[in-house]
């Protein structure tokens, strides 16, 4: 085996070619020039801190290509993926490989955002309390008692008994709202605090895009920063950094932020103010407030423009109902702040809250979008910016750093435009490697005749009729994705009614990971999913070997933050049809269609139904930036395709 001393002289590529080390030690490696061509490129963009925005087809395997040169640079870089998943997988899994293959001994580290970690204060508050609902929550909460004191790290994705989305994670993890910071009782034990020692430390640092632009969001306001100063920056699936960056550049209040500080304040008080009456009046009239407030919002559920609110005389006096009441708890928060750490980080909570409520109900700021979310259990008010170009471009200005942006999706019709454009981005080397995967020979691209148009009410029905011969003859073993939920429950049932003999997984049924995994069991399943299914999803082999798409995904037009942008485009005698929704549109599409061939063994067939590719000038935007695939219009081509070998 090379040793350290050999590998640290040798370019990334040599290490990934065919002489290198990872093909004599990895059993099943395959060199691939693409891969090779990218670690170079990585190693350059790092060694002279330059911009590199590279799009790597599914197969390249880019990981290997920005994993070693930045491990081999021996600068202080910083890995920041699109999910919390991905994180897990590359920290815990692709990292320690590659480190092992270099022996390389330099520190890495994990770091998430504060609510991934366990809060051995709020932990301790919640067990003296005593208050759960029901006896499985009790006996939920003795698991996480009896693993707090068993974990190192306090990261809960390490407990496997209690599911992430359980609604006892929040009362025994904090925020930055509720986290009493230096003053806490357990700030030398702080899991979170030691993460980010740990990652100030290390040579290299994992994290995700949220946590990355939370930290960029605070120093924008001058705090200190969370993540180290690094020599390079590394983005994986670089193609969803402009919707995380843009949640992070405004400002929001929600009806979760008020009720936890409400659950904290009777926390606090039962500890060290039980005698004072005030506060529990205080917040049974802030929770009223609240119920009232989203009462007045009124409307079925979904995002819309604050302007069509604003001025309605029932949401004025919820306003200042619910002002009144903020700034009543506050005052009683303030009278007893003295007694405990908690007391006076909930009164400091209050006040922050009042100006924030008070600055998202009065009017927005130039370039911000005003917008508010109804959904079942409550309501957000958003401030987003128009754009994030000048915030993100000051951001890299402030650091002398290689910057790589990395992703399978990156382009349209092979420009970088897009992405370029929405970054600010003006002096960048951009590169562009095909999938080593033989579309020709592994895939087939099937577009039906004769579909309605996809506003036409009975197209979703049109579709499935035709849909149906294609998962017969793919024995099941299919993604249907679609662009509505709507049209996903309606197939459901048209497949139901039917009597399709393969299982059916139905998104919204079962939980995301469960569906995928009793996919992969199963092995003739048929999914249906909506937007969570069109990307980040890996599933090699037989088990997905068709993948049909209902419609084109664009982003609904009525979304108020969408809205605000195309309007701005167009008043600035811009596209917007050209320069967004079609780009994004796009990108979704090339995401869907990389989930069928994951594998150099892989076959399969991807059907597009909607009708707009060959009858709009647009769609063979679309068609030019898929796959090179064999096409077809034609039922029984499908079905050869799939047909056994021999015919028997």
């Amino acid at each position: 085996m090379v040793e350290t001393n050999s590998s640290l002289q040798q370019r990334p590529s040599e290490i990934l070619g065919g002489e290198g080390l990872f093909a004599a030690s990895i059993e099943g490696f395959r060199p691939r020039i693409p891969q090779m061509e990218m670690a170079d490129a990585v190693a350059k963009a790092i060694e002279q801190r330059s911009i590199l925005v590279a799009e790597a087809g599914t197969g390249t395997g880019k990981t290997y290509a920005y994993l070693v040169p930045a491990l081999l640079s021996g600068e202080r870089v910083v890995i920041s993926t699109g999910t919390k998943n991905l994180q897990d997988q590359l920290y815990h899994r692709d990292l320690p490989a590659v480190r092992k293959l270099l022996k390389l001994s330099g520190v890495v580290a994990l770091l998430k955002g504060r609510s991934n970690y366990l809060c051995l204060h709020r932990l301790t508050l919640t067990e003296d309390q005593g208050r759960f609902y029901s006896r499985r929550e009790s006996t939920r909460f003795v698991k996480i008692r009896r693993w707090a004191s068993e974990t190192t790290h306090g990261d809960i994705a390490e407990m496997s008994g209690v599911e992430e989305s359980d609604p006892l994670w929040p009362r025994v993890t904090s925020t930055a709202d509720n986290c009493l910071g230096q003053e806490c009782p357990e700030w030398e034990n702080c899991h979170v605090v030691n993460a980010r020692r740990r990652a100030q430390e290390a040579d290299l640092v994992v994290v995700n895009h949220h946590l990355f632009f939370a930290d960029m969001a605070l120093k924008e306001e001058g705090f200190g920063e969370l993540l180290p100063g690094a020599n390079a920056v590394i983005f994986d699936e670089a193609h969803q950094l402009a919707e995380t960056a843009t949640s992070f550049f405004g400002e929001r209040i929600s009806h979760r932020q008020l009720q936890e500080w409400a659950e904290d304040t009777i926390a606090e008080h039962l500890t060290d103010a039980p005698d004072h009456k005030p506060l529990q009046q205080g917040v049974d009239q802030l929770l009223k407030a609240v119920a009232d407030f989203r009462l007045a919002l009124d409307g079925p559920l979904g995002r819309y423009p604050w302007r069509e609110v604003s001025e309605k005389s029932a949401l004025k006096e919820a306003i200042e109902r619910l002002r009144v009441n903020i700034e009543a708890l506050t005052l009683a928060l303030k009278a007893v702040a003295e007694r405990g750490k908690g007391l006076e980080g909930c009164a400091v909570r209050g006040t922050e809250l009042l100006d924030r409520f008070q600055r998202l109900t009065g009017v927005a700021p130039e370039g911000q979008i005003h917008w508010f979310d109804l959904h079942k259990s409550g309501f957000s008010i958003h401030h987003t910016p128009l754009e994030i170009r000048e915030t993100f471009q000051s951001a890299m200005e402030g650091r002398n750093c290689g910057w790589i942006f990395t992703s399978a999706t990156l382009t349209v019709g092979e420009r970088f435009d897009h992405f370029l454009r929405e970054f600010g981005i003006e002096t960048a080397e951009t590169a562009h490697w095909e999938s080593p995967f033989d579309f020709q020979q592994q895939a087939l691209f099937f577009h039906p005749k004769g579909l309605p148009q996809p506003s036409a009410p009975n197209f979703g029905e049109a579709m499935m009729r035709q849909m149906v011969p294609v998962i017969e003859a793919s024995q099941g073993r299919t993604f249907l994705l679609f662009t509505s939920h709507k049209a996903l429950r309606g197939a459901a049932q048209f497949l139901r009614e039917q009597g399709v003999e393969f299982p059916l997984l139905v998104q919204g049924e079962s939980p995301r990971s469960q569906l995928l995994e009793r996919f992969r069991r199963l092995g003739n399943a048929v999914l249906l999913g909506a937007s969570s299914f069109w990307e980040g999803v890996d599933v090699r082999g037989e088990a997905l070997s068709c993948v049909i798409i209902d419609k084109f995904p664009f982003a609904s037009p009525g979304d108020p933050v969408l809205q605000a942008r195309i309007q701005a485009l167009n008043s600035a005698g811009r596209n917007a049809f050209m320069e967004l929704q079609l780009p994004r549109a796009v990108i979704a599409l090339r995401q869907g269609a990389g989930r069928l061939i994951r594998d150099v063994e892989d076959r399969g067939v991807f059907v597009v139904c909607d009708p707009r590719l060959l009858k709009k000038q647009y769609g063979h935007t679309f068609l030019n930036s898929l796959p090179d695939m064999a096409r077809t219009r034609e039922i029984e081509q499908v079905q050869q395709f799939f047909a056994p070998p021999g015919g028997g």
